[in-house]
């Protein structure tokens, strides 16, 4: 299969055009590098572009004569999205909007899009089906939310077939340790963790130890970036002209903030500075998946359901690449 990925030089975005590579299909990368990085994709495999540029997006899908779009291109830092906004409902809905226009005039009947469980918002339900009530609480995933209905529309429209992919926290990095996780500026958990025991960080911030959960941190669902991409391997291959699917990836299982903290320990080998601070506001108390759905139809079968093994992982790369793509190779 011919496919274009959109945001393809991101984090989950390269991990799934890599996997795509692995497993024969033809797939190139459409990347604008605010976020993404060249080093993360395959030599040959990219093309420089703004989704919002919908002649350039509809030239790339002819280029490589494109059956299937992967959509991950989007700005994701939920406190930007609080501060600023309008670049988020730009960039993800308006740039959402010209690649849809851009994939008619391709005449590309085929998209796979990267929703987020932050649609749930603070919905106490855990774990999370499909389902559950979306009530998002911030700019960033509300752009989100309205991008799904905006694809159900086109989809009523123009006989699109579509799969939305609403996963949990990613995590981890690349078995062979040359792609990670890389962001600027960063702001998920365990690559803070692991920054921190790398001397990166003077201390790491708790955001509040009285939420009702065990030890009264947020509990989070961490799926590790290869289970991301075999899940996508598999929905894309589903989907057809026809495909109206929803499907949540995550792992099941969820792991609280200090559990974090002790997993990275337990592979560093020593302990790790915090410092807990108030609240952030906005942060459910837990987000878990279900993957009831997503193991049962298409047999998905994630392989690191150990939080140890996933921070493992990742502290392989951040070892090797204290400077994330940036770092010298020696």
């Amino acid at each position: 299969m011919r496919i274009l990925v959109t945001g393809g030089a991101g984090y989950v975005g390269s991990a799934c055009l890599r996997a795509l590579l692995k497993a024969g299909h033809e797939a190139v990368a459409y990347d604008n590098l605010i976020q993404g990085h060249k080093e993360a994709v395959p030599e040959g495999r990219l093309i420089e572009g703004d989704i919002r540029d919908t002649a350039a997006v509809t030239k790339a899908a002819r280029e490589i004569s494109a059956e299937g779009v992967m959509h991950f291109a989007a700005a994701t830092c939920v406190g930007e999205s609080v501060d600023d906004p309008g670049y988020h409902y730009d960039n993800n809905i308006g740039g959402t909007l010209s690649l849809l226009q851009a994939m008619r005039a391709a005449d590309v009947k085929r998209l796979l899009f990267s929703s987020t469980c932050a649609t749930y918002g603070m919905n106490p339900k855990v774990p999370m089906n499909e389902e559950s009530v979306q009530d998002p609480c911030s700019p960033y995933a509300r752009t989100k939310l309205a991008v799904e209905w905006m694809i159900r529309d086109f989809a009523e429209a123009h006989g699109l077939g579509f799969t939305l992919l609403r996963y949990f926290n990613a995590a981890g990095a690349d078995a062979d340790g040359n792609y990670g996780e890389d962001h600027t500026p960063e702001n998920h958990l365990i690559p803070l963790v692991l920054q921190t025991a790398l001397g990166q960080r003077g201390s790491l911030k708790v955001f509040g130890t009285d939420y009702p959960t065990p030890d009264g941190t947020c509990i989070r669902d961490y799926v590790h970036t290869s289970d991301l991409a075999s899940a996508h391997l598999l929905a894309i291959q589903a989907t057809d002209v026809s495909t109206r699917e929803v499907y949540n990836i995550g792992t099941g299982n969820g792991n609280s903030v200090l559990e974090v903290i002790k997993a990275a320990e337990r592979v560093v080998g020593k302990p790790i500075p915090y410092e807990v601070v108030a609240r952030r506001p906005g942060d459910p108390p837990a987000l878990v998946a279900d993957p009831v759905k997503l193991k049962t139809k298409l047999g998905w079968k994630p392989q690191f359901t150990s939080i140890n093994d996933v921070v493992a992982t990742a502290w392989s790369w951040h070892q090797s690449h204290p400077q994330g793509y940036q770092t010298k190779k020696s």
